[in-house]
């Protein structure tokens, strides 16, 4: 019964929550948070005073690194090797901190992310500025603890006579909370301390004008001073950090971008690999090669350009997709007052400074102390050597060394201190005694109690020898600044030939809705025959087009989709297209009414819809110029059942022609329609009565003189000269242009402006097609039927009918040179 008494009954949630609070509680103060004043994390600090207590520093022989870290995880750390040789070798890493705290011989790891030699083979010591961190500590300046076992003492925090944490900054992730304090220059942080203590109300901006902000090992461009600035102001900022590349040009023409800083914690094996992979998946042109040549002269990472590629564009691709730009995130979090604080530079300045005041301070008063204690004891010498051979006989007199010393002190009022330096005074000492230098040692002694005294009494004083001090550890350490510091973050625009091999291929659109790219070289082999199409289905568009293109396309329902060239199939000539709805989702009663390649979309041209229901719209061309491509974007807004029935591309100064299935049509100047947004409907074209309905919209020029070729629905065609109609105004009537029956009469089916060679195709209900040439019909005036050119008893009413498509190339760079 006794044993079960042994265990207790605790709810699950509060052990674990005491466990956890407890284990946070040691993972933020002692493990992952640097403190704020001499900026090390425990486990740096005990590497360094280990190091220290054995001499091992930067004017003695390098030590081999295993016997340092057995000592730290002996007398102090106790925890994994691993962890404190890591932490020591990151110490010494010139491209990880601003001033290595350690040096150290052999292999200490690489900016490619190489691991460093086992400790067995690297030797260390301190650098110069260690000692810096560490001078003093013997003066009692700061709290020793007891370590893990009770044998020896600690240090708390290192005296650190110069602000560690803001100029080689810290990294770490405890619990709740994380750090990232970037690391800056010696000089400039020294400044800042300066100007601090002399103003301590000083903004951030006047702070700024000496500390301009992070100084990186590895160098590279700051863009962002905003971001800089913010951080200082509230601990958390973000800025740009770009490596540095210069465009170089080579021999014959080409250039190449040479790469010779990186960012801060960049690993450059990782970006160079992700580079050369940007060119191996083709999703970058123009780069040939991409060398590391790094030596021991310096980093140097090479991107060959091909000949006429644009460097400009790479090298900002290069920045947008890869680590050569990274974004730098402030997040100073040190550990001030025993807990964890998000810190500013005025907070961090004055915790740097507070601790200066308390070490000064401190290693004053130990000063005073031993002075005194010095100045008490040449008191007695002097006046024991001008009594000397009184105080020798007293001495030999005596019984032994206590009896001697209290006969000294009763004869000729010494006190204990003053009796025991003068009885363990060796003879030889009395060979030369000059009274004189002791005379002048009490005389130096007095000034140095005196400053002392001033200086701890004397608050002014006391930063003096702060500043004093500052000044010249910045004569001593300083250099120049890595980084530069770029007021703006540059936006980055990336060119779309950058990302896409320039390559002219065949562009086809089909009716349903089937669209693919075919090279060249495919269409020519099978000499433009054979195209694969589903059945029913019809070869609507068929451009000559640039990957670095774009093509829309519109869709029945006045919807559009924005395909770039180079994101379309590319696929064989015989082979089927891909269904529209497999790239964008589309409507299953939707059909494409119209494709319109496009190359620039800054020109002033304007898209004119034409619908059903007599609606004509028109719209500037470079409102559909679209960011996302993933679904089908409004081209229009339809009220109702209206469909869109045609699209055209026009330079604002066209004629329109519109045609009803009850064979009206009306012609009018095409600004009579103003233009409206993208997503606005449109306004009315023609003046339609009950049933009728829109089949065509036609744009021309009025000095073109094109044919007009009716095709009715009782299989009727019939070619008219445009010089029958006279030009009318917006939403008229129109005229008519068949001869009214009484039995059955025409219905358009459709009507199309047509060229000389044109041929255009019928379809009737019972998919039989016939095709016939334009030139085949004379020219007739408005009161004819036309031609039937099929039987519809045998073979079906006419449901559709279209121009066969040509081989088109819209962007005929001769054109474009006489523009």
């Amino acid at each position: 019964m006794a044993e079960a008494e042994k265990f207790l009954d605790l709810p699950l949630e509060e052990v674990l929550g005491d466990r956890f609070g407890r284990y946070s509680k040691y993972i933020i103060q002692e493990r992952a948070l640097p403190d704020a004043r001499d900026g090390l994390k425990p486990v740096q600090r005990r590497i360094l005073f280990a190091m220290h207590q054995e001499k091992n520093t930067h004017d003695k022989a390098y030590r081999k690194s295993a016997k340092t870290v057995g000592t730290v995880i002996g007398n102090y750390h106790p925890h994994g090797d691993t962890s404190v040789y890591d932490a020591m070798v990151r110490l010494s890493q010139t491209w990880k901190v601003r001033k290595p705290l350690v040096e150290m011989h052999g292999n200490n790891g690489s900016v490619d992310g190489d691991p460093p030699a086992a400790m067995r083979y690297t030797e260390a010591r301190l650098s110069a500025i260690s000692s810096e961190l560490l001078r003093d500590i013997e003066k009692e300046t700061v709290d020793h603890i007891p370590n893990f076992d009770d044998t020896i003492e600690e240090p708390t925090v290192l005296p650190a006579k110069f602000p560690n944490l803001l100029v080689n900054g810290s990294t770490g992730i405890s619990a709740g909370y994380a750090t990232e304090i970037p690391p800056h220059n010696l000089g400039e942080v020294i400044d800042a301390v300066i100007m601090k203590i002399d103003k301590p109300e000083a903004t951030v901006p006047e702070l700024m004008t000496k500390l301009k902000g992070p100084d990186f090992p590895t160098g590279g461009i700051i863009q962002g001073v905003d971001g800089i600035q913010k951080a200082y102001e509230t601990g958390k900022g973000k800025i740009v950090l770009r490596g540095r590349a210069e465009i170089q040009k080579q021999r014959g023409g080409r250039e190449q971008i040479v790469i010779d800083e990186i960012p801060f914690e960049v690993n450059k094996a990782t970006m160079v690999k992700r580079m050369d992979e940007l060119r191996i998946d083709r999703k970058v042109e123009g780069i040939s090669e991409v060398r590391d040549e790094t030596d021991r002269t310096g980093l140097r990472v090479v991107i060959e350009l091909k000949k006429d590629a644009n460097s400009e564009g790479v090298l900002n691709y290069l920045y947008k997709h890869t680590d050569l730009q990274i974004s730098y995130n402030f997040n100073m979090v040190a550990i001030h007052g025993k807990t964890p604080k998000l810190l500013d530079l005025p907070a961090m300045l004055d915790a740097y400074i507070l601790h200066q005041k308390e070490v000064v301070t401190r290693q004053s008063t130990y000063d005073l102390n031993k002075a005194k204690k010095r100045a008490h004891i040449v008191e007695g010498l002097i006046k024991a050597i001008s009594i000397l051979d009184e105080v020798i006989a007293t001495i030999r007199s005596s019984k032994d060394k206590q009896d001697a010393k209290h006969q000294l002190m009763k004869k000729y009022d010494f006190t204990e201190e003053q009796a025991e330096a003068i009885v363990t005074l060796q003879l030889y000492r009395l060979t030369n005694t000059d009274i004189t230098a002791l005379q002048k040692e009490a005389e130096e002694l007095q000034k140095q109690i005196a400053k002392l005294e001033k200086l701890l009494s004397n608050e002014h004083e006391l930063l003096k020898v702060i500043k004093a001090d500052l000044r010249s550890m910045k004569k001593q350490y300083n250099d120049n600044r890595l980084t530069n510091i770029e007021e703006k973050v540059e936006e980055l625009k990336v060119d779309l030939e950058v990302t896409v091999a320039s390559e002219d291929v065949l562009v086809s659109v089909t009716k349903d809705g089937y669209v693919k790219r075919t090279s060249l070289r495919s269409y020519a082999a099978s000499n433009g025959e054979d195209f694969a199409l589903k059945d029913g289905d019809h070869l609507l568009r068929l451009y000559e087009m640039n990957t670095t293109d774009t093509i829309l396309i519109f869709t029945s329902l006045g919807k559009y989709l924005f395909l770039p060239v180079h994101k379309m199939p590319d696929i064989r000539w015989k082979d089927l297209g891909q269904y529209i709805s497999n790239i964008v989702q589309v409507e299953k009663e939707e059909y494409i009414v119209e494709a319109i390649p496009v190359r620039n979309f800054d020109t002033d041209q304007y898209l004119i819809f034409f619908t059903k229901n007599g609606m004509v719209k028109k719209s500037e061309l470079k409102l559909y110029q679209a960011q996302r491509h993933s679904k089908a974007l409004v081209a229009v807004n339809l009220k109702g059942d209206d469909q869109v029935v045609d699209i055209h591309l026009t330079n604002g100064e066209s004629d329109l022609f519109i045609a009803s299935n009850k064979a009206y049509g009306l012609w009018y100047k095409e600004e009579e329609v103003n233009a409206v947004g993208q997503r606005a409907a449109g306004v009315k074209a023609i003046h339609l009565k009950e049933g009728e309905e829109v089949v065509s919209g036609q744009v021309f020029h009025s000095d073109e003189d094109p044919s007009i070729l009716l095709t009715t629905h009782r299989a009727a065609v019939k070619r008219m000269r445009l010089k029958e109609f006279e030009p009318s105004s917006r939403a008229k009537r129109g005229v008519i242009m068949l001869r009214e029956l009484k039995k059955n009469p025409h219905r358009l089916v459709d009507v199309h402006l047509v060229k000389r060679d044109d041929q255009v195709v019928l379809r009737t209900e019972k998919d039989k097609t016939t095709i016939v040439n334009t030139m085949d019909f004379k020219a007739n005036d408005r009161y004819s039927n036309g031609s039937y050119v099929m039987d519809t008893e045998l073979k079906g009413i006419v449901t559709e009918a279209w121009v066969k498509p040509n081989y088109e190339k819209p962007f005929d760079t001769s054109e474009e040179e006489q523009e």
